[in-house]
């Protein structure tokens, strides 16, 4: 060996890592979907209680002293999500908003009525709690794993959705991938999601994920700054090439983020170099960005961009259908009409003008959806879940500190920001790759220490 060579570095990780890297191996193959009858559903939860079955006999103690408030929200849903299981009296069941309907058809056909549940679809709603096993376990994980370990977190994020963009890239190329844990499309762009919405929403975290990355405080970029450059601009062309017309703007937030959170390190890495080279270099990467842009449009390849200027019928059935979530949030309020069964539920309220060859799975509007399932507490939960994320980002923000605890919770607060505005339109959340997600945003930016030497990104020669 030449004197001159240096030794591979050496991987030194824990149970806990280890874990948490065949969990994400496994939600990036089947957890792509949302529906409860989807296969992925099935290895995804038996994945998950594996891991915990593991952790209990072999893993550590998890500390989560840093993750107290985002263990205090998943353990308020999972409370939630179980009391709407407990059975009542036949005559308190029907005296709950919105179930009289029930009661009148029990009159007409001469049926006893028996115990039930909150939950006017019990079957939903037990598979609406079992999905909350995969935030569990990544809480749980996170626990478990040492300081060093959880700052390869940010790049084990960027492979996977690296992966998944080189999926979409191979299929927007005429490659058909039908994959069987997931109900997806073959003829959407969609990469190892069933929705191309969610998909578009997961490149956007990407963009901002890679310059994180890539110039992480108190590192030399070194070869991550040009392969970040090169992963973001193949994530602007897949989400072109989506079809996804929300995924355009998040993309253009996530992109915008990661320059801001980027800034600081461009800066110190061009510190020796004249000034000017600091704003040509942005400009540069604007410039390349918005030339992929108009070279996918200007080629007929923007899907995105086409789906903005075509008959809007799906957004408009949107638009229509909203009137009556609304009267189903006043119907079933406070106590809610249970979780995971909003298409059989709004059956029951679907006007006539409304009804179409296809069916209304979802209300596409997650923060609504949360109200109409959960009712008063469902809206509690999510009013506290939203008031600390907004918090906890105004002291990530506006702090001066520059340790990289606090440039991962800067990311964690844009991450989690991208995914409350992609509820807004759409029900990405549902999905268990998206809650994993959320989850370790929620905890980067529950991670905010003010020691300069804890930082959550590998330092130099480190593997990711």
């Amino acid at each position: 060996m030449s004197s001159h060579s240096r030794p591979l570095p050496r991987l030194d990780v824990g149970l806990g890592f280890i874990l948490l890297c065949a969990f994400a191996a496994v939600l990036w193959l089947a957890g792509g979907a949302s529906r409860a009858d989807a296969m992925g559903q099935v290895l995804v939860r038996t994945a998950a209680f594996a891991i915990l079955v593991a952790l209990a006999l072999f893993g550590p103690r998890p500390a989560f002293a840093s993750a107290k408030p985002v263990t205090w929200l998943l353990a308020s849903a999972i409370l939630l999500a179980m009391l709407q299981l407990v059975p009542l009296p036949p005559a308190l069941w029907q005296a709950l908003p919105g179930r009289a309907l029930f009661g009148q058809a029990a009159e007409l056909t001469g049926q006893s009525q028996p115990w039930r549940p909150i939950a006017i679809v019990p079957g939903a709603a037990a598979n609406a709690a079992a999905s909350l096993v995969v935030p569990l376990v990544v809480l749980i994980l996170w626990g478990c794993l040492r300081e060093d370990e959880r700052r390869r977190l940010p790049g084990l994020l960027l492979i996977l959705v690296t992966a998944s963009m080189a999926l979409g890239l191979l299929q927007f190329t005429g490659s058909v991938f039908d994959n069987p844990l997931i109900n997806d499309s073959i003829d959407q762009v969609s990469g190892t999601f069933a929705n191309r919405n969610h998909f578009a929403a997961f490149l956007a975290i990407g963009c901002v994920v890679a310059p994180v990355w890539a110039f992480a405080e108190g590192r030399k970029p070194g070869w991550r700054a040009p392969t970040a450059l090169g992963i973001v601009a193949l994530l602007v062309l897949a989400l072109l090439l989506t079809g996804s017309r929300a995924g355009i703007l998040l993309g253009v937030i996530g992109l915008g983020f990661g320059l801001l959170l980027a800034r600081d390190g461009i800066r110190r890495t061009l510190r020796h170099y004249p000034r000017w080279v600091f704003p040509a270099l942005i400009g540069a990467i604007v410039l390349l960005v918005a030339g992929l842009a108009v070279a996918s449009i200007l080629a007929d390849r923007a899907v995105s961009v086409h789906r903005v200027f075509e008959n809007a019928s799906v957004a408009d059935r949107r638009e229509n259908a909203l009137p009556v979530v609304l009267a189903m949030v006043k119907a079933y309020f406070p106590f809610g009409a249970g979780f995971g069964g909003f298409d059989q539920i709004f059956r029951i309220h679907e006007p006539f003008d409304l009804l179409t060859y296809t069916y209304f799975n979802q209300a596409h509007d997650d923060l609504l959806a949360v109200v109409l399932d959960g009712g008063l507490a469902g809206a509690v939960i999510l009013l506290a879940g939203l008031g600390w994320a907004v918090l906890a980002s105004m002291r990530a923000w506006r702090t001066g500190a520059r340790t990289g605890a606090r440039q991962t919770a800067r990311l964690g607060s844009v991450i989690l920001l991208i995914v409350v505005l992609a509820s807004a339109v759409d029900y990405p959340a549902r999905t268990p790759m998206m809650m994993a997600v959320v989850m370790l945003a929620a905890l980067w930016l529950a991670d905010q220490r003010d020691a300069a030497g804890q930082r959550p990104l590998p330092a130099t020669r480190q593997p990711i």
